[in-house]
């Protein structure tokens, strides 16, 4: 118990009964109270899960910086109209280039990541010149066009907007069916970008309705008639001068979306726009002047560079849940309903058994997603680094191979797996809040709103956890057939020990340990995985193509690659956790053990069928579960504090750090809709109520009651 929390409880002795009901029931006393049951150094969690002190203070700074500049005012956000939002977040690029311009990668990196919990629509507007459309430049430029580019002013935007033309009206996760075209005019060495039909107009395009000058566009490379495959082209939009668009272009807007409307989606057609052949991004295939196409002999090493945003998007659900949950614990734990019959003191929300059990386990998970999002960048960037030096007839190079295969797998599943849990977690907050979660003030709304596009761009959720599902089926094969599978799929490797495994603790006390939980998912991986695997070795045998006999088994698929992504989360968790010590690692263990119980509770049903869980372990661990529920709750606001989110980060009056949620609340709603005189009462209040209805004004004497006053003289 803290020294600050042994203080007030001596404060409370001397108060009179009515002194002790105002506190009580006093927002900021409550906050206050449940402050000083820290019992880990708040400080050191938060340096911890930033990556080091240097990264805290940084991360301080920058979230300073944001909320002094004008430019990222916030707190009017909900009441402005689409075009006021998207001219505003037009002119924050002025300030991002200064920063740009000004500081590290590393340093500037961090700075995006901020603003993307803070703006997520500039984030996207920024992010599809510098990301997407830089980064495309990056993968697939040569060195000399790479410099091209940057000099016409792809990195200082001088004269120069780029956007990211890949998907289309008909076509959005199946790149290799996109339908427009890029063939090579050899008379005139040029390319003919062409829209063939009305599918194949570029669709959901960010920046091409009203900002980008060029396009990274994705086409079919046709030359002498044969087909080579989806590859990209820059393709000039606008004149930058006067912005009107370039004969052969056509653009318009898609208008509203769901969220995220800072962007300017766009659709673009083009009819037989040319091109030269320079303007074909030539790092890998290349097209000579006489039409000569060279193809990379290993192609899947082209693909490193695309999976940086599912990477980002693991390491982002984190930080979007935590964000949803600083709101939705902070209320919890002032907003008070009903009393026992015990006491006059309403009961805070946070102490209501089923309303931890409502968001406890979603701060574990968000936990677990943090770590893991960690682990992920680390493994990218150290695939990035193989892949770098990568050249056919290495002696490393069917490891480096094999690296980026899992590293492809496990991104796609974890990207589906943690957006979709993140979605999850927004709507559960908002609907944990009651009532005020369904005000846009709060945050909440909005939030799902902006964050509801992550299950379905840079690939539908469902598409990429059944490419985890296909890996998951071939690393199952390789391994009957004695290969050494990589370390998160190692598990296959065990099928002789794991097939049939059960639980041999002596007393149900011993499941609490992070050692049993992983052998849990282990067993229950290795059979799903099996019997997928099974399902589709019978398709073959029925004569179907691998292809074919993939789709049939499809749900085994995406039913095996859901249980891996539980199974991989826990452990990436648990490895995090155990190289923790101090008292960080008395809390840290709590919330491991409190995602991993839970998380086999959502999923008894497998473990009961494969038999490693017994139906008295089960119900020992649904206990569990609600004793860890509530170990957590007492150190849920320490914990929310460790994210270290500002008030202007969090931009909710029910996230306020200090407690004092009501009086925030209504001063935002005040200040934002101010009292004046009646919008439209003269034009549609009035004549409504004032219209002739053929009744006599004298019987509003009575109103109504002439009746019961009858009655009465009666009796």
């Amino acid at each position: 118990m803290s020294t600050a929390f042994k203080r007030m409880q001596a404060v409370k002795q001397h108060l009179s009964p009515e002194q002790e009901h105002a506190n009580a029931v006093d927002p900021v006393v409550s906050m206050n109270e449940e402050r000083a049951k820290a019992g880990f150094d708040i400080r050191a969690m938060t340096i911890l899960m930033d990556g080091g002190e240097k990264n805290t203070i940084l991360k301080e700074k920058i979230m300073q910086e944001l909320e002094r500049d004008p430019l990222f005012k916030m707190d009017d956000i909900h009441d402005i109209s689409k075009d006021e939002l998207r001219e505003r977040t037009m002119e924050k690029f002025r300030s991002m280039l200064y920063h740009l311009q000004n500081e590290s990668v590393d340093t500037f990196k961090k700075r995006m990541e901020i603003v993307s919990l803070i703006d997520p629509g500039f984030w996207t507007r920024f992010g599809v010149h510098y990301g997407l459309f830089v980064g495309a430049l990056q993968s697939n430029a040569t060195p000399g066009q790479l410099g091209y580019w940057f000099q016409k002013g792809a990195i200082s935007l001088n004269g120069f907007i780029g956007c990211f033309a890949m998907t289309e009206l008909g076509h959005g996760s199946n790149v290799p069916g996109l339908e427009t075209t890029a063939t090579f005019d050899e008379a005139s060495d040029q390319f003919i970008i062409h829209t063939p039909t009305l599918t194949a107009t570029k669709w959901w395009i960010g920046g091409a309705a009203h900002s980008a000058t060029h396009a990274a566009v994705f086409a079919q490379l046709i030359v002498r008639g044969k087909r080579y495959g989806t590859k990209c082209f820059v393709v000039p939009l606008r004149d930058p001068k006067t912005y009107n668009t370039l004969p052969g272009i056509n653009i318009g807007d898609i208008g509203k979306k769901m969220g995220r409307d800072g962007i300017d989606n766009g659709w673009i057609q083009f009819t037989s726009v040319c091109i030269p052949r320079s303007y074909m991004l030539q790092k890998h295939t290349k097209v000579s002047r006489t039409g000569d196409v060279i193809e990379p002999k290993l192609q899947q090493l082209t693909y490193g560079a695309l999976l940086q945003g599912r990477v980002t998007m693991v390491a982002d659900s984190g930080h979007f849940s935590k964000k949803a949950l600083s709101i939705a614990i902070r209320y919890a734990a002032v907003r008070r309903q009903f009393s026992s019959s015990s006491s006059n003191i309403e009961t805070k929300l946070l102490d209501y058994p089923i309303h931890q059990r409502r968001l406890m386990p979603l701060l574990s998970q968000t936990f677990a997603m943090l770590f893991t999002g960690t682990e992920m960048t680390e493994m990218y960037n150290l695939m990035m680094t193989r892949l770098e030096g990568a050249k056919e007839g290495d002696s490393d190079l069917d490891e480096v191979i094999e690296i980026l295969k899992e590293t492809h797998s496990t991104s796609a599943g974890l990207k589906a797996f943690c957006t979709w849990n993140c979605l999850d977690t927004i709507e559960a907050c908002r609907q944990a809040c009651g009532g005020h979660g369904y005000s846009s003030y709060t945050g909440l709304a909005a939030m799902y709103q902006d964050f509801a596009v992550q299950c379905t761009w840079e690939g539908d959720n469902t598409i990429l956890t059944l490419q985890l599902g296909r890996y998951l089926i071939s690393s199952y094969r390789e391994a009957i057939n004695g290969k050494k599978l990589s370390p998160g799929v190692g598990y296959l490797n065990k099928l002789d020990q794991l097939i049939g495994k059960r639980c041999s603790v002596k007393n149900l006390e011993d499941i609490l340990s992070p050692e049993v939980i992983t052998e849990g998912w282990e067993v229950v991986c290795a059979n799903v995985v099996r019997n997928a695997s099974l399902e589709f070795e019978a398709c073959l045998k029925k004569g179907m193509q691998p292809d074919d006999a993939y789709e049939e088994c499809s749900q085994s698929r995406l039913y095996a690659a859901k249980l891996h992504s539980f199974g991989y989360l826990f452990n990436r968790f648990a490895d995090g956790v155990a190289k923790v010590s101090g008292n960080l690692y008395d809390i840290l263990i709590k919330v491991c053990l409190l995602y991993g119980l839970y998380s086999i509770e959502e999923n008894a049903g497998a473990f009961l069928q494969y038999e490693y869980f017994s139906p008295a372990q089960i119900e020992f661990i649904r206990t569990s579960v609600n004793n860890l529920c509530k170990d957590v709750r007492e150190q849920a606001i320490p914990l929310v504090d460790s994210f270290n989110l500002t008030d202007y980060m969090i931009n909710s009056p029910l996230g306020r750090k200090d407690g004092n949620v009501y009086v925030h609340y209504f001063d935002q709603v005040k200040r934002s809709n101010p009292q004046g005189e009646h919008p439209y009462f003269d034009k549609l209040i009035k004549p409504l109520i004032t219209r002739e209805v053929g009744y006599d004004d004298d019987e509003d004497e009575e109103a109504g009651l002439e009746e019961e006053d009858e009655d009465e003289d009666e009796d």
